[in-house]
């Protein structure tokens, strides 16, 4: 059990890094090929370069989000709830997540499969199917962040759903476990 913690948090700092540096390369690119196309010589590849990278940003971004609480949520209705309701609606908001993501695999996997010979316009060769990957993909590492959510939440039986977690908790978190 000790080795898959490891491997989870390994898993969640390479997404984070990987998130991160998908958005610094989306913002040079874009930057690039502006600047390219005003003087006259186009990075015809650098859109499709973008739209690749922000695909599987957008999920890492949003598992990173999702397992530091971070995502948007309704406060101000759940907070004045008892605390048992809050619980029982975390635990049904969990279960539509998990019904939801897998509904993006499902047909994530049937879209990679059917996009596999388009290519990329500006980058010929290069497989649509590696950016429609990501939803699948991003999809199960979700569903593996909302099942550790749910495990924690029937541990601790409180709705942690509704606190957003700031960046010191998040990392005393990390140190201590």
């Amino acid at each position: 059990m000790e080795k898959l913690k490891r491997i989870y948090k390994f898993i969640c700092k390479a997404e984070e890094f990987i998130a991160g540096a998908f958005l610094v390369t989306i913002m040079v690119v874009v930057f690039a090929s502006g600047v390219g196309r005003s003087i006259g010589y186009p990075l015809n590849w650098g859109m499709d370069l973008s739209t690749f990278l922000f695909a599987w940003a957008a999920f890492f971004s949003a598992d990173t989000a999702l397992r530091k609480n971070r995502h948007v949520n309704v406060k101000i209705f759940v907070g004045r709830l008892p605390g048992k309701i809050q619980y029982y609606l975390a635990l049904l908001n969990y279960f539509i997540i998990i019904v939801f993501l897998g509904f993006l695999i499902r047909y994530g996997i049937i879209q990679t499969y059917s996009t596999r010979f388009r290519t990329f316009n500006g980058i010929p060769g290069f497989s649509y199917a590696w950016a429609t990957l990501s939803v699948p993909v991003g999809s199960v590492l979700l569903i593996i962040s909302t099942v550790v959510k749910v495990r924690d939440l029937i541990r601790n039986e409180k709705a942690k759903i509704f606190e957003m977690e700031t960046v010191e908790k998040y990392k005393q978190k990390v140190e201590n476990s």
